[in-house]
C-alpha cells in the first residue's frame, strides 16, 4: 500500500513514514498547509497524474481553537477554525471526489461536541463540517464514493489533554487501538 500523508510539520510526517514502512508501506509525505489551496489542487492533481485514482481519503485536518467561554471566542481562532475544519474540508472535497470515483470511500470523524460549555469555535466548526461530510455521503449513497462518518471514543491524544487537563488517561483509548477499531467498523 501507498499513502500520501499530508501535515504541517515534518517531523510528524517523518514518524508517519517510519511507521508504515515498519508495517511494509511505502508513504508519499506532503508537509502543507490545507487552507492553502494552490499547494492542495496542485497535490491532487500529482496523484491524479501518478496513480489516477486514490482508494481512501481519511480527513483528519483540524483546527482546535482554544477553550473559551462563547462571549470571549477570539476572531483570528474563529477564523482559522473556519478556515480549517469547514472551507478546506468543502475545497476538499470538491478537488477529492474526482480521484475516489465511485468505487473510493472517503473517512471523517465525527467528535464536534457542539454546544458543550467553552467548545463554541471547535463545536460549531467541527459540526459544520461533519455536515459537509454527511450531505455528500447521502449524494452518494447509490452511486459512490462511498462516504463514513465515524464516531472515535476518547483517545490519549496531546489534544484531548489540552481540553481535559488533569484526566485519567489511563482510562483513554490508544490511538493505534482506536484506528484499528474505527478500521474495522468502516471494513477497511
Amino acid at each position: 500500500y501507498h499513502v500520501v500523508a499530508v501535515g504541517r510539520t515534518v517531523g510528524a510526517l517523518e514518524d508517519l513514514d517510519d511507521r508504515i514502512k515498519a508495517k511494509g508501506g511505502a508513504a508519499t509525505l506532503a508537509p502543507m498547509d490545507v487552507t492553502t489551496d494552490e499547494a492542495m489542487a496542485v497535490l491532487c492533481r500529482s496523484i491524479h497524474d501518478r496513480w489516477g485514482k486514490l482508494d481512501l481519503w481519511v480527513h483528519t485536518a483540524i483546527h482546535a481553537a482554544p477553550l473559551t467561554p462563547a462571549p470571549m471566542i477570539d476572531a483570528r481562532d474563529w477564523d482559522k477554525s473556519m478556515a480549517v475544519n469547514v472551507e478546506a474540508t468543502r475545497r476538499l472535497i470538491a478537488y477529492v471526489a474526482p480521484l475516489l470515483g465511485t468505487e473510493g470511500r472517503a473517512m471523517f470523524f465525527d467528535d464536534a461536541r457542539a454546544g458543550e460549555k467553552f467548545m463554541g469555535a471547535y463545536g460549531a466548526s467541527k459540526a459544520a463540517q461533519i455536515a459537509l461530510a454527511r450531505s455528500w455521503a447521502a449524494e452518494t449513497a447509490r452511486t459512490g464514493p462511498r462516504v463514513d462518518v465515524l464516531a472515535p471514543a476518547p483517545m490519549a491524544t496531546a489534544l484531548r489533554a489540552r481540553f481535559h487537563p488533569g484526566e485519567d488517561r489511563a482510562a483513554l483509548a490508544t490511538a493505534p487501538d482506536e484506528a484499528a477499531r474505527l478500521l474495522g467498523l468502516a471494513g477497511v
